[in-house]
């Protein structure tokens, strides 16, 4: 089974912030990143219930790890339906919490 996979703004926004926080760092950088994060979610086209609980009473809602270099991100997603994936928000590993 092939899930679609919908971002929610407030995660488009997320993903606008990290490549706005690495792009005067290095713009290669912030290329790389967003193509990790791009790619790591595609993923749950496939496999949406392969990713970690952060919510046991929440079964449908998981958390992604995304590796990059020597941490990474998290995306929070909730399995909608049998069809559709949402991608709520995007963090760096680093960061408190989602915004």
């Amino acid at each position: 089974m092939s899930f679609r996979l919908q971002f929610t703004q407030e995660a488009l926004d997320d993903l606008d912030r990290n490549y706005d926080y690495l792009l005067p760092l290095d713009i290669a950088l912030a290329e790389r990143a967003t193509l990790a994060i791009r790619k790591a979610v595609i993923a749950l086209t496939d496999f949406p219930f392969s990713a970690r609980k952060p919510d046991p009473d929440n079964p449908f809602q998981r958390e992604l790890l995304i590796p990059f270099g020597s941490s990474g991100y998290v995306a929070l997603f909730e399995i909608e339906d049998d069809h559709t994936v949402t991608i709520l928000a995007v963090r760096h590993q680093r960061e408190d919490d989602y915004h």
